[in-house]
């Protein structure tokens, strides 16, 4: 396929102006990088609206060219997600990033999906409330791509994915038509709830300009621990405890085996290690409270304490400072980079129920070992909702390109075990291209069915997002 005919080039210049386009090498480069280096987009266009109207009329001119479109937000995903095949036209959003009101009574936030998380989440702290998505992209991510992909991240266990924090949406169908569901409503049972086709549909079925999304009681208290655990089955027993002795007031939980602890103590710099004692497991504990008087350090005190006399766990330190729990996070959302130190790595982003993490685990390293011989297992993640990173670095004295060939037997032996489990082999990282035969693999043919039965009635002629997900 050759690039978009001159005609409809010419049609979206005009439309969009000089700041609303590109073809020159340098910004289609940085735009058909994929982050995880995997593919290699080939758009020669890419258009960056500044209005819905804009994204409606871009939309409506490349189907009247039978032109695909793949929507982009800050291209941070790690599924391939945004990338375009050759012909196709990139839209990215990132000029629209206005933040269109901040409501303190209905506790809402209404942004453009250009907008960056970290923005909205500040936008919300200067009215001491909180927007509680959170990861480690949210410097760059952009509101619209969080929704698309459904993104989890660190306050799962408190606050719900991206889709729990959605009341509305705007969006640009494929034949150029918009839908205003901007709604504020935290009750509305009049008919199928459509805002939830589009959350995690990865733009194809529509393209996501403005969302009205719930906003929080900003924290006043926060208490964070650093734990060593004896085993998987120890930490779930730690996170029902905490769960009940805190009141439930649990923001989150991650597990660490040591392999990703000691990696990223041993190559980031300005890392602290927490605990003196070795452990093969580590936990990430932290509290929240907005109630002005609440003592969380001596509630998170007091249940480690119970943890070490129930055997759950058998070392602790609680962060006494803003600067030791920062150091705590950096040790923990540093392990991505830090695994890359160690050579390729293999990862996949799953999730099974909760009480199902630790055979998960012991199962996996065990098939990933006997398939690979000195590989070296990095698991980490968000126990307390079930998401596990489940991460494989190389071998020592194995070559980088064997191991990577050996991608999609590891892949297989891990996404059995999870399927056995009645788990997801996507937990919050989405399908894209990198996914898509997978999950052919792996749903029934009651839910294929179905996908592609809503992607056909909504673009029956395949003009968004092609060839992800379905």
């Amino acid at each position: 396929m050759t690039r978009p005919a001159d005609a409809a080039i010419n049609e979206l210049k005009e439309l969009l102006g000089p700041k609303g386009f590109s073809m020159a090498r340098d910004v289609l480069d940085l735009h058909n990088h994929e982050a995880r280096g995997k593919f290699d987009g080939k758009a020669d266009l890419v258009l960056f609206p500044a209005t819905t109207d804009e994204v409606a009329k871009a939309v409506a001119i490349c189907a009247a060219h039978t032109i695909a479109i793949v929507p982009q937000g800050g291209n941070t995903g790690r599924c391939g997600g945004a990338v375009a095949d050759q012909g196709q036209v990139l839209l990215n959003l990132k000029r629209m990033n206005k933040m269109i009101e901040l409501d303190t009574r209905d506790f809402t936030a209404t942004v453009e999906a250009g907008a960056i998380l970290k923005t909205l989440q500040d936008a919300a702290a200067a009215y001491d409330l909180l927007f509680p998505l959170s990861l480690g992209a949210e410097g760059s991510c952009q509101i619209g791509g969080n929704l698309a992909t459904n993104a989890g991240g660190l306050n799962v266990i408190r606050y719900g994915n991206t889709r729990d924090l959605v009341l509305g949406l705007e969006v640009v169908l494929p034949d150029g038509s918009i839908w205003n569901g901007l709604s504020k409503l935290r009750k509305d049972n009049s008919g199928y709830d459509l805002r939830h086709l589009f959350i995690g549909a990865e733009g194809t079925l529509g393209i996501i300009t403005k969302a009205s999304l719930k906003l929080f009681p900003q924290p006043k208290h926060v208490a964070s621990a650093w734990v060593a655990v004896p085993s998987p089955e120890a930490a779930l027993d730690l996170l029902a405890l905490a769960r009940r002795n805190s009141g439930d007031a649990i923001a989150a939980f991650e597990l660490m085996s040591r392999f990703a602890h000691d990696t990223s103590v041993t190559h980031l710099a300005n890392i602290t290690r927490p605990l003196v004692s070795e452990t093969d497991w580590h936990v990430l504990i932290e509290l929240t409270s907005s109630r002005p008087h609440d003592d969380l350090n001596s509630v998170l005190v007091d249940l480690l304490s119970d943890a070490v006399d129930a055997g759950f766990a058998s070392d602790a330190t609680v962060a006494q400072s803003d600067a030791q729990r920062k150091n705590l996070w950096a040790l923990r959302e540093g392990i991505p980079e830090a695994q890359g130190f160690e050579g390729a790595s293999i990862k996949h982003d799953v999730s099974v129920p909760v009480s199902k993490v630790p055979d998960l685990l012991a199962r996996g390293i065990t098939a990933a070992m006997d398939l690979i011989p000195g590989i070296r297992p990095c698991p980490f993640g968000h126990v307390g909702d079930g998401n596990i990173h489940f991460n494989f670095s190389q071998p020592v004295d194995m070559d980088k390109a064997d191991y990577l060939a050996r991608w999609e037997d590891l892949n297989r032996a891990i996404h059995d075990i999870v399927a056995d489990l009645g788990g997801s082999i996507s937990a919050e990282h989405g399908i894209g291209r990198l996914k898509r035969d997978e999950l052919v693999h792996y749903a029934s043919a009651e839910k294929m069915k179905l996908l592609r039965s809503i992607k056909g009635a909504i673009d029956p002629d395949n003009r968004l997002n092609p060839g992800k997900v379905v």
